[in-house]
């Protein structure tokens, strides 16, 4: 799989630790920042996942930051967009099978590395099912205020 990854200063050290955790496991990732501890505002980086996943349909993105929650909001701004704030491995498969998510967002001051691994493992694992759940993905779609 090919992922756009991001965060803000509250999340680095999880973002470096998944970058080389996906790279080990295979995965192309594509590090869009920040590469320091400096602060920085979510939303930046929110947009540049997401519009990078917009232009790449076959990607997914991840986003971290201290809770996860300004980067999911954020990323959801976007039609299109699907990001799924996800604290263990079960929501993750969820989202991938129920709601079709093209990004994973969660929070460095709320998983640690093992969860973080089990919840990567998780998503790259799940494909979306379908069937049912294809109506409501495309009512989530339709929704424009």
């Amino acid at each position: 799989m090919k992922f756009y990854i991001a965060t803000d200063h509250a999340g680095i050290d999880l973002k470096d630790y998944t970058v080389e955790l996906l790279k080990e496991k295979g995965h192309e990732v594509i590090d869009l920042g920040p590469f320091s501890k400096d602060r920085v505002d979510y939303p930046d980086y929110a947009i540049k996942v997401s519009e990078s996943v917009l232009k790449d349909p076959t990607s997914e993105g991840i986003l971290i930051c201290g809770s996860g929650i300004g980067m999911s909001m954020a990323a959801n701004r976007y039609t299109g967009i699907r990001a799924a704030l996800c604290h263990d491995a079960y929501t993750a498969k969820v989202a991938r099978g129920h709601n079709n998510a093209n990004i994973l967002c969660f929070g460095e001051r709320i998983v640690g590395r093992g969860v973080a691994e089990s919840i990567l493992d998780s998503w790259i694992a799940s494909n979306f099912d379908g069937g049912r759940h294809s109506g409501r993905v495309e009512k989530i779609e339709a929704i424009n205020s």
